[in-house]
């Protein structure tokens, strides 16, 4: 069973090296690596060129932002599972995709499979800041704007073909209305990991201050009402009392 691991970058010189070093360090071999460059200008493609043996898709070349980026990984990719490890973050421990691999080849119904993410300090890589379990979700919570962790959301990629791609009119939910689409409207067959796929610094575009809060939520509400779900600005900004816990469950790296 293949599995595709697709970056997106634009400019991120000084992170996309422990990414790629931490897909190179999986124990399970069966792995194409797509790497998909936006026409990077700051060193980023010196360092993919380091390590081009080790990717079997790259493509380098302006688009139309991450979620466009990620539709041209999706479509390049040859696995039967697809994952996102995004230039920023990189894999928790060396056998992340070996179990993956395995809740697949045993249950062979599953869609898509997902597990928790822990956020750390750039400067201080040992530093958990928070710590996402994706243990709490269930379909009934989207529409109060909760999703399970999008970086470790590995999906077969028949869903991709079968029932849609990023929407790029989005410009910071897509992730979620991707999500809700799979979950809600097409009922994918999916199952929580109890184990950190991903570490991923702060500052990605959905967490940078009140600005992007309001607009991840302008943009929840717009995906619910293309899905015909359900919600109000009350439930989704409720959502960030529950979040509060996220910054007491500092776990370890690699746990």
């Amino acid at each position: 069973m293949k599995i595709s691991v697709i970056t997106v970058v634009y400019n991120r010189a000084k992170t996309i090296e422990k990414a790629i070093q931490s897909v190179i360090a999986q124990d399970y071999h069966d792995v194409e690596y797509v790497v998909v460059d936006g026409g990077s200008t700051d060193g980023t493609l010196n360092v993919i060129n380091k390590y081009i043996d080790h990717i079997h898709q790259f493509v380098s070349g302006k688009d139309d932002g991450m979620y466009d980026a990620l539709n041209k990984g999706i479509k390049l990719a040859t696995g039967d599972i697809i994952g996102v490890l995004h230039a920023d973050d990189w894999f928790a421990s060396h056998y992340i995709l070996s179990k993956i691999a395995n809740e697949f080849k045993q249950n062979h119904h599953l869609d898509a499979v997902y597990g928790d993410i822990a956020f750390i300090k750039e400067d201080d890589p040992d530093k958990v800041v928070r710590y996402y379990s994706s243990s709490v979700f269930k379909p009934s919570l989207l529409s109060w704007g909760f999703i399970p962790a999008h970086p470790t959301f590995f999906c077969k990629r028949k869903c991709f073909e079968k029932f849609g791609f990023y929407k790029t009119d989005f410009d910071i939910a897509a992730d979620y209305e991707l999500l809700l689409r799979f979950f809600k409207v097409h009922h994918i067959k999916t199952r929580y990991l109890p184990m950190r796929f991903t570490n991923m610094n702060l500052g990605g575009k959905s967490t940078r201050g009140v600005g992007s809060t309001v607009k991840i939520n302008q943009e929840i509400l717009k995906a619910c009402r293309q899905n015909k779900i359900s919600t109000n600005y009350f439930k989704l900004y409720a959502r960030y009392f529950f979040k509060i816990k996220e910054y007491f469950s500092k776990k370890g790296l690699g746990s």
